[in-house]
């Protein structure tokens, strides 16, 4: 069943690439003669022409992170894989593949602009400011979700961290050896992407253990790689996008690939069954009622918000010509949706009391991985160390495209110019998760639980609002043209319906605890940001299109 799910799944990918892909790039009428922002506005920092390849690798890695294989797990052990399953599919190539090309298309057409910025044509100066701050604190929840995630994964399995690391190292070779040296990318690729490989044996050999911590973290280990992650990101946020994030973004990408065609053989040739109920329950006690608890909990792999930030915020400054939106657009896009569904079978082949289920989604994840490759004669042990690598630098990579591009929001917010205010806005960016490092968060029960946890319904709720917002800039800007926008108002209205209603729902079950608070807050913000789009942007469309006519 396993197998004849899977298939079935990448098909209908590749009909939705082959056809919907199509009837999106005639819509916004993509056409390679005109020059995009990467060559108008070259900079050699953040405007760089990239390969299709090189872009593929960076837009993917950026938008993934844990996203397609946090939520997969959490909503199918809540509410059943097939409600999961749904909406991953759908999502995909009717939401999240429209949001995430519209979106960049948007950008590129107003000279690799973010879509705040884009906002700011139509909005009120002070729906403008709000929206700046709501992606900024949307930024400050996705760092401190992934910091926390990525330490846990160090901790737990520091075979991982010792990857991670040499990874990076790598990257930055490769980086020079691209870019300096002038070494082709085949060539290039041939020595580099087996090393990144070979990265996992290493982590093998000589693992990261809590030896070698400061004595100051020795009795809090997560603080110490919660600090080392933070210093990471600041540095890899404000270095030229040809140090780091590119090369980085490239290989990483491979460890993708290699993931998805380990899956693919180990569930093809494997003969797993699914052992989770297809669908448990229509209320969780702890999540809330799959209405609307399943949009927001599944994001990436589905629709997500932030990959609106990334693709106006790094992908449309590096596009080479305008036919790639598609490849990586719509297409990063699926194919983050094929890593979703495969996350989410790790999890379905459990059955349900299986005490694997009560773990961080990584290890779920990384088990299951490590299934999948036992079936080429890897040993289990390495290829649930190559599952966890695989994700951990996405995590890496939203670590660094989360914490720049709230650099640009912070700087667009108080129109900051110059060297100096790269470095002071990345700082002030990553103050709030550092000191969530030293902060100790509880459930409802009073039981000490991971930051991550306890952020995630509120970061998913504005991660998806934020997507909302988002096709609803896209909507006045192709209404402004007179274009047809249903396939965009659909999509627009469900995703905003969805996110106000659990914020909503966070508030009643929360109470005055500080998730309860923000979500209050954020409730309050977002009906504020929705009603001034509506009251503003619409009509303003409206106004324009009546003088046209």
């Amino acid at each position: 069943m396993v197998t004849g799910i899977f298939i079935l799944t990448i098909l209908l990918f590749v009909l939705a690439y082959r056809f919907y892909g199509r009837f999106l790039e005639r819509h916004f009428e993509a056409d390679d003669s005109r020059p995009t922002p990467s060559h108008t506005d070259y900079d050699g920092v953040d405007r760089v022409p990239a390969k299709t390849a090189v872009l593929l690798g960076h837009h993917f890695s950026s938008i993934a992170g844990a996203g397609p294989i946090v939520g997969p797990i959490i909503a199918a052990a809540a509410f059943g894989w097939v409600p999961a399953l749904l909406w991953i599919v759908i999502g995909s190539i009717f939401v999240g593949g429209v949001h995430d090309y519209s979106s960049l298309m948007a950008s590129i057409r107003h000279k690799a602009r973010s879509i705040a910025e884009i906002a700011h044509s139509f909005m009120t100066p002070l729906a403008y400011k709000l929206f700046l701050v709501f992606i900024w604190l949307t930024m400050i929840y996705i760092l401190i979700v992934f910091v926390d995630l990525t330490s846990s994964t160090f901790i737990e399995h520091p075979e991982v961290a010792t990857s991670s690391l040499s990874f990076i190292f790598l990257a930055i070779l490769f980086g020079l050896a691209l870019y300096r040296l002038k070494i082709p990318l085949l060539y290039s690729s041939l020595v580099f992407v087996p090393l990144v490989f070979a990265s996992v044996w290493l982590g093998h050999v000589a693992p990261i253990g809590q030896n070698i911590l400061p004595a100051f973290f020795m009795d809090h280990p997560g603080r110490y790689w919660n600090t080392l992650l933070i210093i990471y990101a600041f540095f890899a946020a404000i270095s030229p996008v040809w140090v780091l994030l590119q090369p980085r973004d490239f290989l990483s990408s491979f460890l993708l690939y290699g993931s998805i065609l380990g899956a693919f053989i180990g569930i093809l040739f494997g003969g797993f069954d699914l052992q989770y109920p297809a669908f448990t329950t229509w209320s969780d006690i702890d999540k809330g009622t799959l209405f609307p608890i399943l949009f927001i909990t599944i994001a990436c792999g589905a629709c997500s918000g932030f990959h609106s930030i990334v693709a106006s915020g790094t992908t449309s400054k590096q596009l080479n010509k305008e036919s790639d939106a598609r490849k990586i657009g719509y297409g990063a896009m699926l194919i983050e949706g094929l890593v979703a569904v495969i996350s989410l079978f790790t999890l379905a082949m459990l059955l349900r009391g299986d005490e694997l289920i009560s773990k961080p989604p990584l290890i779920v994840f990384g088990s299951g991985m490590g299934k999948f490759l036992s079936i080429l004669g890897i040993p289990f042990e390495v290829g649930m160390s190559f599952g966890i690598l695989a994700v951990s630098t996405f995590l890496l990579t939203t670590l660094d495209t989360s914490t720049r591009l709230a650099r640009y929001i912070f700087e667009e917010f108080f129109e900051l110019k110059g060297k100096a205010s790269r470095y002071l806005s990345t700082a002030v960016t990553l103050i709030p998760p550092l000191l969530f490092t030293f902060v100790t968060l509880y459930d409802s029960q009073g039981n000490p639980i991971p930051a991550w946890r306890a952020v995630w319904p509120v970061f998913g709720s504005t991660n998806q609002l934020l997507a909302g917002l988002a096709l609803l800039v896209v909507f006045v800007w192709q209404k402004k043209t007179g274009k047809k926008t249903t396939f965009i108002a659909l999509p627009m209205v469900f995703m905003l319906a969805m996110t106000l209603w659990a914020l909503a729902q966070l508030v009643y079950q929360s109470g005055f605890d500080a998730i309860g608070i923000t979500s209050f807050l954020l409730l309050i913000l977002a009906i504020i940001l929705v009603v001034e789009a509506f009251r503003i942007v619409v009509l303003k469309a409206d106004d324009i299109i009546t003088e046209k006519s």
